[in-house]
């Protein structure tokens, strides 16, 4: 698909008619909060912490990963002696930390998630992350945001396989193309559009291939429920 123009619909006097995705899906880190960051400071520190030096291709390699394939490539890249459930919850529990201190959210995102609630637009939190980092999440967001979380510890097979958002999907009772994922790294994209979820990209510390079933744009600042569909149409002309 051709990427439409960076603003929204809306903005640039396209009509919309209205027209709603039935729920937007959420990708966590990185789409709706900044934590990558954190994440990748978190990797500094552990590999250090054993003597070993890590580097920024080692860490943009994990963004979007589920975290026991990210704590197994810690391992296998570095001096880390821990096993994988324990890098987990070494890096887990450091960027929570700092979640807790200030939760660093990604432009727009979450205006346009309480938009998503005003104008009745379901949601799910579709994430790598493990039940305690969503848990972190939802208690510092208004009751309700979402209607359906799926943590990376809920599924068998995270991101890129489709599980995950198939899994949002059913337990929201919708029809994948009913609805809007919103991803920022090439494993989320390929997840959501591999589950028929038609995916809008914000690429953010690392760079989305083009797909098809997929448009990208720069941000969602600016962006309300009844742009994400004419979005996904302009693409797709």
């Amino acid at each position: 698909m051709s990427s439409p123009a960076p603003a929204s619909a809306r903005a640039t006097g396209e009509p919309t008619g209205g027209r709603l995705p039935a729920a937007v899906l959420w990708d966590m880190d990185g789409t709706l909060v900044d934590s990558e960051p954190y994440w990748i400071a978190e990797e500094h520190a552990l590999v250090e912490e054993f003597g070993g030096t890590w580097s920024d291709e080692h860490a943009h390699a994990l963004v979007g990963n589920p975290l026991e394939v990210s704590a197994q490539y810690i391992l296998d890249h570095s001096p880390v002696t821990l096993s994988v459930t324990q890098v987990v919850e070494r890096l887990m529990g450091g960027v929570m930390a700092r979640v807790e201190a200030q939760v660093p959210w990604r432009p727009g995102a979450p205006e346009l998630l309480a938009a998503c609630r005003e104008r009745g637009v379901r949601t799910a939190l579709v994430t790598m992350s493990w039940r305690p980092f969503t848990d972190l999440l939802t208690r510092v967001l208004p009751a309700g945001s979402f209607d359906v979380v799926v943590p990376g510890d809920a599924v068998t097979h995270g991101k890129p396989h489709p599980e995950p958002y198939l899994t949002a999907v059913r337990e929201l009772g919708l029809r994948a193309a009913e609805c809007v994922a919103l991803e920022d790294s090439p494993s989320g994209v390929a997840s959501a559009v591999a589950a028929g979820v038609p995916t809008i990209a914000v690429p953010h510390v690392v760079p989305v291939p083009r797909t098809v079933g997929a448009v990208q744009v720069p941000t969602l600042a600016g962006l309300a429920p009844e742009d994400l569909l004419p979005l996904l149409d302009a693409a797709a002309r």
